[in-house]
């Protein structure tokens, strides 16, 4: 089982980094290659391991996948040409991938087992089946203790063509809806889909580049609102090259550790920086944080080196709430590392969707600040963290990370501001997103190895 120990920080971090290839943005690169017909060249995929699913869910489904130079090739199938897969579908530790794959197979004519690893076993699906399934798919699956559909799951076959769905989402999801904008491609006529608030919107922008009729705006009421309208649509999606930009939650620990620990001139190159993405910048700015945005240019997702420099700057509590959580979520863990190291006490609120991610993140954050000595009440929705106002956090920290690799990652660069050296244990999912945390953590002048 794969540790982390790091020592505190004992000068600035300093240098140029990249992180990987945007997952979000990696998943929807590979699934969506699968619908075309031309072929596609993906640029800047990470090398993680959720993002490999994805490209073996695609092969069995009937994609030709190979790598050229810095490239994946990808020759799809077409909306109607997918084969039945000889073998279940494994979806590893990715959520995203196998809520997608609820999507794309949805009209299907075959059926198609999707299985996962312990930790997805106990994911709750049944916010994306309920509304496939008004649609006309066939989606089954096991009841969990709360009555929730969880994997593994037997999608289709579809028991005739799907209908068009006009659906209002309880909260704002980009996996729900992905799900079913890929369904309603199977259609013939309208769908459209309303949500509370915004979310990613890296579906519409991909999609849309590809061709298929997904248009995305504000409707009525004021509220998001994407439309799939498939009346003159042909069915077909070209090829081209989709450009994967470096992914905001990787880089956030590394901003944040230039941040705690301070930084001559720490640089993470070519960042996503899409607005539905960089919620956790607007907290850190909030709390008093300075991280630069040099733009750069091209891609249908816009793009920025971040850069930090300077000392460690005195931080002030804040509240994460509302839509902020939902442009912040995967980021929560390591913006407590931070509220931990402010003056006043910071609010994560609303944030109940941190319950049923890889771990109960409301539960596992938590303890991984009290590993540091850090006071912090955990909530039904969120928690409360008391800053330490700058001193130092607790020497010796043992923290169980609980196979969840953000809470890995943000104990680590929590302990850049303890006062010994930090135990980071159960760290192996650490490779499902960020494989070269480590070296690039060392690479900036930080003491931290694996055990």
């Amino acid at each position: 089982m794969t540790a982390f120990v790091v020592q505190p920080a004992r000068s600035c971090l300093h240098g140029t980094v990249t992180v990987p290839g945007d997952k979000s943005i990696g998943h929807r690169a590979l699934l969506f290659s699968l619908l075309t017909q031309e072929p596609v060249r993906i640029l800047g995929l990470g090398d993680g391991a959720d993002n490999g699913r994805s490209a073996k869910a695609i092969a069995a489904l009937g994609a030709q996948v190979s790598r050229q130079d810095q490239a994946v090739c990808v020759r799809g199938t077409g909306l109607a040409g997918m084969r039945a897969p000889s073998a279940a579908l494994d979806c590893g530790n990715s959520g995203t991938t196998i809520r997608m794959l609820c999507g794309l197979l949805a009209g299907a004519p075959f059926a198609t087992r999707l299985v996962g690893d312990e930790s997805l076993s106990k994911r709750p699906m049944r916010r994306v089946i309920e509304p496939l399934c008004t649609m006309g798919a066939r989606i089954d699956g096991p009841r969990d203790a709360r009555g929730d559909v969880v994997p593994p799951l037997t999608v289709g076959p579809a028991a005739g063509p799907l209908t068009p769905i006009q659906y209002e989402l309880p909260m704002a999801s980009a996996q729900v809806k992905t799900a079913l904008t890929l369904a309603a491609l199977y259609t013939r006529g309208v769908s459209s889909l309303i949500e509370p608030g915004p979310s990613r919107d890296h579906t519409e922008r991909m999609l849309g580049f590809l061709g298929a009729p997904v248009h995305s705006g504000v409707g009525a009421d004021g509220r998001p609102c994407t439309t799939i309208d498939t009346l003159r649509w042909d069915g077909r999606l070209r090829g081209g090259d989709l450009e994967v930009p470096g992914d905001p939650s990787s880089a956030a620990f590394l901003v944040v550790a230039a941040l705690l620990a301070g930084a001559q001139e720490v640089r993470i190159e070519n960042v996503c920086i899409n607005p539905t993405r960089t919620g956790f910048l607007d907290v850190l700015e909030a709390m008093g944080a300075a991280v630069e945005q040099q733009p750069r240019h091209g891609g249908a997702e816009p793009t920025a080196d971040l850069v930090v420099r300077g000392a460690a700057p005195a931080l002030k509590a804040t509240e994460i709430s509302g839509s902020l959580v939902v442009r912040s979520l995967d980021e929560i863990p390591i913006l407590a590392v931070v509220a931990a190291c402010a003056h006043g006490t910071t609010l994560v609120r609303q944030a109940e969707e941190l319950r049923v991610k890889e771990s109960d993140r409301i539960a596992t954050t938590c303890a991984m600040l009290r590993a540091f000595g850090v006071s912090c009440e955990e909530r039904p929705d969120g928690f409360a963290v008391e800053g330490s106002s700058g001193a130092p956090l607790g020497a010796g920290a043992q923290v169980d990370a609980a196979g969840d690799h953000r809470i890995a990652m943000a104990g680590a660069i929590a302990a850049l501001r303890a006062a010994g050296p930090a135990h980071i244990g159960d760290a192996d999912n650490v490779a499902t997103s960020y494989p070269g945390f480590v070296d690039a953590l060392a690479h900036l002048g930080a003491a931290i190895a694996k055990v």
